[in-house]
């Protein structure tokens, strides 16, 4: 049959697929005669049977429910809601770590080549690759937002649904956060549940909506933080540690030395460049969220060369409320990225070095780029698999001036 003559394809078809390469988002690109097919719960090199979930003008999606020809690199996935039309929370359980570390290591190079125009000798030369963090496949997140179902169940999300599926464990939640009785009860009247357990060895439980505010306290750089429950913090328990230390390490602040920390919530970076910088030098921080800035100008209080700014970033760099020289620059955007009119500010400041930690490769290889096209290059690259079991990881990049 050619290809023109073949039925269209409908939701909940049946297909025999090749898998081809991951690609950003927990899928892998496959080939149906010549339209493009985004798997889940494959791996590459697989040949399996999907169920088509959905169709669009220019591609499909699929679920992989049937392994004809399984990789060496797969595993059974220890969570029972691991799986199509299950939980949407994980998408790499069925791969070994090292497969895992693999699969994020070749998505974070695809979207350097293809989003951020680096050529496959520049990016060979960054050495870019996903390490793992201190700790196990599971076990490792520290804030869990549990949805409650029209039964006042709690569970979490579907893939690219608001459809709750009650679980009784989540196997990646931190030991603490599963020892709480969150997933035994019914929430008649929540919409969502939030948890946490801190390093500082707080646990709090928050029922959405509602108007209880909570304190935890969280043990970082030596220091003891007191923040909102849900106050922005890095989930991973090693992932503070191991991205501050990158950031230092790749950006190198010098005593005397003037420093923005920008996206800086509740100012982890800003005291690791306080303590290299020192009295002599500065440190301004800029955060748009109310709790974050609060957070800031409580606990760097005893570091009085460090400014909080309650802006947007964009702002704060347009209208000058951050101006002056600058050497140093930590960014540290959300997943939707810094974006030109930020990247144009920082490519015009005179700073010698921007650390940039990026939580979505996509944005980050887009702010590459945009960087390049400034006069500026990216030097070193680190990877990070700061959420084991899902498709996502973290970077640090090191960007100079040409």
């Amino acid at each position: 049959m050619n290809p023109g003559d073949r039925e269209p394809i409908g939701e909940a078809e049946r297909i025999t697929l090749t898998v081809g390469a991951p690609a950003h988002g927990g899928h892998c690109v496959a080939r149906l005669d010549g339209q493009v097919v985004f798997v889940r719960h494959a791996l590459p090199g697989e040949r399996v049977v999907a169920v088509v979930t959905e169709v669009h003008s220019g591609y499909l999606r699929a679920d992989a429910v049937e392994i004809l020809e399984p990789s060496p690199d797969r595993v059974a996935p220890p969570c029972p809601y691991a799986g199509p039309g299950l939980c949407g929370g994980c998408d790499l359980q069925h791969a070994t770590a090292d497969a895992q570390r693999a699969w994020k290591t070749a998505v974070l190079r695809e979207q350097l080549t293809r989003l951020g125009k680096l050529g496959d000798d520049e990016v060979d030369a960054l050495g870019a690759a996903v390490d793992g963090l201190p700790g196990e496949l599971t076990g490792w997140r520290t804030r869990v937002r549990y949805a409650v179902d029209a039964a006042g169940r709690a569970g979490l999300l579907k893939h690219r649904s608001h459809e709750v599926v009650p679980i009784d464990r989540c196997l990646i939640a931190h030991p603490a956060i599963q020892a709480l009785p969150v997933l035994d009860r019914q929430w008649p009247t929540a919409d969502a549940v939030e948890t946490v357990a801190t390093s500082g060895g707080d646990v709090a439980v928050l029922e959405r909506p509602g108007g209880e505010v909570r304190t935890v306290r969280e043990d970082a750089l030596g220091r003891t933080w007191t923040i909102g429950a849900e106050t922005f913090w890095q989930v991973h328990a090693a992932a503070a540690a191991t991205l501050v230390g990158a950031v230092l390490d790749l950006v190198g602040p010098r005593a005397g030395e003037r420093a923005w920390d920008l996206y800086g919530g509740a100012g982890l970076f800003a005291a690791a460049l306080a303590e290299r910088v020192g009295p002599d030098g500065r440190v301004t921080l800029v955060e748009s969220a109310p709790d974050g800035v609060a957070a800031a100008r409580a606990n760097l209080a005893d570091l009085p060369w460090v400014e909080v700014v309650a802006a947007k970033v964009e702002t704060a760099l347009a209208r000058r409320r951050v101006a002056g020289p600058v050497d140093v620059v930590v960014l540290d955007p959300p997943r939707t990225g810094a974006g030109a009119r930020v990247v144009d500010a920082l490519a015009g400041s005179g700073a010698r070095a921007v650390g940039y930690v990026a939580c979505d490769p996509a944005a980050f290889a887009r702010d590459v780029r945009t960087f390049r096209e400034r006069g500026w290059r990216l030097a070193e690259l680190r990877g990070y698999d700061c959420f084991p079991m899902t498709h996502h990881l973290e970077c640090v990049g090191l960007l100079v001036p040409n």
